[in-house]
């Protein structure tokens, strides 16, 4: 199967884990080429490996992709294990460099483990959406903590 090196669109998700009424933001680092320095929640891009070196389910298809992705960037980015994941909305955005953007937001209880940060990620914290104000965080985030919060207050 061949893959063109061209990206057309970046295809990435983002979780919003709870944990105790609290919602995990992360400090991106100043490297980064999408809001360098911005407070935002984990994720990453959908990449070729999370699928293409696996059995596909169907003939040339693989389901769950994005959320098997989400779950490994969760997981490379805090070190944590998180339960069902939910999906909340989608966003698109055109990078500086161009690229577009496609983001996948989903939310999901945490379910394990202790947050060790990796390179991409400089601090972190467990905030109520009243506290998340108090960061610089990337446009959107905190009106998604909200609604994951009125969902989990059953509003």
């Amino acid at each position: 199967m061949e893959i063109k090196d061209k990206e057309l669109h970046r295809i990435t998700s983002t979780c919003i884990i709870q944990k105790d009424g609290k919602y995990l933001i992360l400090k991106r680092s100043l490297e980064k080429k999408a809001f360098p320095g911005k407070w935002t929640v984990p994720g990453g891009g959908l990449e070729t490996d999370d699928y293409i070196n696996l059995p596909p389910d169907k003939e040339g298809q693989w389901y769950q992709a994005i959320e098997k992705s989400l779950i490994r960037e969760v997981k490379e980015e805090t070190n944590l294990e998180v339960g069902k994941l939910n999906f909340l909305t989608d966003i698109a955005f055109i990078r500086p460099d161009g690229i577009p953007v496609v983001i996948l937001s989903y939310f999901a209880d945490y379910k394990s483990g202790e947050v060790k940060l990796d390179d991409d990620n400089v601090e972190y914290a467990w905030v109520a959406p009243e506290e998340a104000m108090r960061y610089d965080l990337i446009s959107g985030i905190l009106e998604e903590i909200r609604m994951v919060d009125k969902i989990y207050k059953g509003n």
